[in-house]
């Protein structure tokens, strides 16, 4: 039987339902996965095509009129545990009440906009394991330039669900802060940058914006007013400038650490500007640990094969080893992740190891994935990359 993701799709039969397939196929593409993954089904048959024991994700496209579509599905769905979003239209008080049934009142929906579509797909893929669920940034600035723009951006990010990184808010007191803030770095997803005119004169940032380039963190840069963005080689990086002008800050103060602001329409645009970088530039860290492993498993003599779902096999006697890439640090849920996806590594006895890159990553985290490794599960254990040759040299 193949293996695919199921996306159901529900309710209204409304244009804007092709605008989210075709975001999220392209969304497939920078990830570099094979649309045939997705197996796209509707009420007219899910009868015939839907599998409870694969992976499926609902969309439910609201009424304006109230007129709800589909419930018998959705109360199916919901108690096979499939997650099912709403989408509703109206910006009025209520709408979400009566475009949404109630089956789905408990469910958090998403009004409908065309700088969401990016989010919409994310959250997809994040539901299917494709994109991984933590939503992880990294804000870099010059304290004494753009101190208030940071905190604002903080704040921002947060309220939509993201896990940011701001040195002033988020290294806890006792921490070693250099150590915590590479940690930390490593983890994340994007790095927004405050590239002010002076960004590039602290040590610190200049460090932080090299050791992007080490890691291949793709960027969102802020360039400030009559500021050139050459003085910043963005060449090596995934990198979005997004050049301000002084009526993008609230009352045309860009230069003052402490009192100056971004207005709402720019905010909301860096939202969106991160939220669509950030598949982009996991799958191209994915593809570079996959080609590090790849090079050293053929150095060592090793034939690895690269499966179209973005990870590699290695088949030894009567056992399959799956080397699954795993961006920042892996946690317990990257390990249940690849327990629930054993069927998609098509064979009966199956070795998985999580391979991921260590620089950066702090000791302590180091020790602890090594002390797993010795004391839980066999089958699911992970490897860092500093440990890749020696390793694929076993055997």
């Amino acid at each position: 039987m193949e293996y695919k993701y199921q996306l159901i799709i529900l309710g209204s039969d409304v244009a804007e339902k092709h605008h989210i397939l075709g975001r999220l196929m392209e969304k497939l593409k920078d990830l570099g996965l094979p649309k045939s993954i997705l197996k796209i089904i509707d009420s007219n048959n899910i009868t015939d095509e839907y599998l409870g024991n694969q992976p499926a994700f609902g969309l439910y496209f609201g009424d304006i009129e109230g007129d709800h579509k589909d419930l018998d599905i959705c109360q199916k769905l919901i108690k096979d545990g499939t997650m099912i979003l709403p989408i509703f239209f109206s910006s009025k008080e209520g709408a979400f009440g009566k475009e949404i049934p109630c089956i789905l009142a408990n469910q958090n929906g998403i009004q409908f906009k065309e700088n969401e579509l990016d989010r919409i797909a994310n959250i997809i893929l994040e539901s299917f394991e494709l994109l991984r669920s933590t939503r992880k940034i990294f804000i870099s600035y010059r304290r004494n330039e753009s101190t208030s723009i940071a905190i604002q951006l903080y704040e921002a990010l947060e309220s939509y669900n993201y896990d940011v990184f701001l040195d002033t808010h988020t290294i806890g007191k006792g921490e070693p802060f250099q150590d915590e803030l590479w940690h930390r770095m490593t983890d994340c997803d994007v790095i927004v940058l405050l590239n002010t005119p002076k960004f590039l004169e602290s040590h610190w940032c200049k460090e932080e914006f090299a050791e992007a380039g080490v890691k291949q963190i793709g960027l969102v840069q802020l360039v400030w007013p009559n500021h050139d963005i050459k003085n910043i080689d963005s060449s090596s990086h995934i990198s979005y400038p997004m050049i301000l002008k002084a009526d993008d800050f609230v009352d045309n103060i860009f230069n003052n650490k402490d009192r100056s602001k971004l207005v709402d329409v720019i905010v909301e645009e860096v939202i969106t500007k991160v939220e669509s970088v950030r598949a982009r530039n996991l799958a191209s860290r994915q593809d570079n640990l996959i080609t590090d492993f790849r090079n050293i498993a053929e150095q060592c003599g090793r034939v690895v094969t690269v499966q179209p779902e973005k990870f590699l096999t290695e088949d030894i006697d009567d056992t399959r080893i799956v080397y699954i890439p795993t961006i920042g640090i892996p946690q317990s849920t990257s390990c249940q992740s690849a327990e629930i996806r054993k069927e998609l590594y098509r064979h009966d006895k199956v070795s998985v190891r999580l391979i991921y890159d260590d620089l950066r990553i702090r000791d302590k985290w180091l020790n602890h994935l090594d002390w797993l490794n010795d004391n839980f599960k066999k089958d699911i254990k992970t490897l860092k990359k500093q440990d890749f040759k020696t390793w694929l040299q076993q055997r």
